[in-house]
Formats: C-alpha cells, sequence, structure tokens
C-alpha cells in the first residue's frame, strides 16, 4: 500500500515530457532591451517574452544560424552563439545570454 502511494506520488511530481525537453534563455541587450525565449523540441517557433508581451516568432531560411521572425520582430542566433534583435523600427542590436 505504502509503495503505490510513494509510486503515484513520485509520478504526479516528476516534471511533464514537454517541460523536460524544452529550453528558456535569458538576455540582455546594447540597446538595454531584455527578453526571455522559449524553445520547445517539437515546435519550430521561438516563443519570446519582450516588453511584456508574448510573442512567437515563426521560423525562417538562413544562410547561417537561426532566425525567426514575426510582428516586427526579428532574432536571429548564429551559428557561433551571436545573437541579434531588432523590434519596433529600432536598428538591430547585440543581445548576451545572462
Amino acid at each position: 500500500m505504502f509503495g503505490a502511494a510513494l509510486c503515484a506520488a513520485a509520478i504526479a511530481t516528476a516534471p511533464s515530457a514537454a517541460f523536460a525537453q524544452s529550453t528558456f534563455r535569458n538576455y540582455r541587450c546594447a540597446d538595454g532591451a531584455q527578453f526571455i525565449v522559449g524553445f520547445f523540441q517539437y515546435d519550430s517557433r521561438a516563443h519570446l517574452q519582450l516588453d511584456g508581451k508574448a510573442l512567437t516568432l515563426p521560423k525562417r531560411v538562413a544562410l547561417s544560424g537561426s532566425r525567426y521572425q514575426g510582428k516586427g520582430v526579428t532574432l536571429r542566433i548564429t551559428k557561433a552563439g551571436v545573437t541579434t534583435l531588432k523590434h519596433a523600427k529600432r536598428r538591430a542590436t547585440t543581445c548576451e545570454q545572462t
């Protein structure tokens, strides 16, 4: 009886498969912008929290690395790991992971 209850508790508290297969990153940009981006294994889009708003950016064709673009926002991550953000009619700015 105790073993069954312990097993049920372990299953209930184990992280879901979707959570275990996701990546979240915090960034701070040269222009002062800050954002969080989430990537999920079975979703090619980037999920951003920027300026207090949630945005979902579809992945676009890129020559080197990854590019996500939509709703006036472009996020680029090169193969070398350089990240740039362009939004709200501002120039592209370099961002660093925090």
